[in-house]
């Protein structure tokens, strides 16, 4: 079946349009969009530049996708924006393109729940499974792994990595990398221990979160020095995948500030 375009929607002439996808009134869609099957863009939707929507997503009003990043190096340069699959985007998000000096594209993955006036910035990649809650900001270039929950108005600087499974509060300014499975709010973030509700709702077994939460305390608040605690954690607890997981994301961001709890 072909698309469906309603008669006040401009899809320019080269964007290449899935089966059964709908452009619904008013959308705007740029010469070098690529949408895909059963993808729904209702009213008033803005798809720019080089930006490829997975099947399956739904975007509501006023999403704005795929636009020049907002970097004053940015000059010109053909840049992409790519959407997996089975996405819901709510009114007003905004979805901007990489940078030539950048990764060169903005990467968001499947299944993904992005709500009202969220904004991912140039050259971000998210995981899939991603919620960013009512205007969560990323600035460019951040990376969040699969499972993450962002709260709303919460903002993430530009470079930061926010790992998997990790849960970001409300109102928390992120400028430190957040490891997984961590739970992180404040004015300026700091770890609140570990994602344990989250954990528990995606099958992780008790042992593995015993084991995840002595590694924890022992990174955290154990004695001696963060590099003697590390290698404790390296030598006590390594064997369990998530712990092994969060040694090798420290071990990934040595040029990075890391996020600590509260002190």
């Amino acid at each position: 079946m072909s698309a469906r375009i309603h008669p006040t929607a401009i899809v320019e002439d080269g964007a290449q349009l899935g089966d059964d996808c709908e452009i619904g009134a008013w959308c705007h869609i740029g010469k070098d969009a690529v949408i895909a099957d059963r993808t729904r863009l209702m009213n008033n939707v803005t798809v720019l530049g080089h930006t490829e929507i997975g099947s399956d997503c739904l975007v509501y009003p006023y999403a704005v996708l795929g636009g020049p990043p907002q970097d004053f190096k940015y000059k010109g340069e053909k840049t992409h924006l790519r959407i997996g699959n089975r996405n819901i985007l709510r009114e007003q998000v905004t979805m901007h393109a990489g940078t030539g000096v950048g990764r060169g594209e903005t990467r968001v993955g499947d299944d993904g729940f992005f709500m009202v006036g969220a904004h991912i910035a140039h050259d971000c990649i998210v995981g899939n499974k991603v919620t960013m809650a009512n205007h969560a900001t990323l600035g460019g270039h951040s990376t969040v792994g699969e499972f993450a929950v962002i709260g709303g108005l919460a903002g993430v600087h530009q470079h930061s990595r926010v790992g998997r499974h990790a849960f970001i509060g409300g109102i928390t300014a992120v400028v430190s990398d957040i490891i997984p499975y961590a739970i992180a709010h404040g004015a300026h973030a700091h770890l609140d221990g570990l994602n344990v509700i989250g954990l528990k709702r995606r099958g992780f077994d008790r042992p593995t979160i015993k084991a995840m939460r002595a590694a924890y305390n022992e990174l955290f608040h154990g004695e001696g020095v963060f590099a003697t605690r590390l290698q404790r954690v390296e030598d006590e607890y390594s064997d369990f995948p998530p712990v092994r997981e969060i040694l090798d994301f420290i071990h990934a961001g040595t040029s990075r500030p890391l996020c600590h709890p509260h002190a």
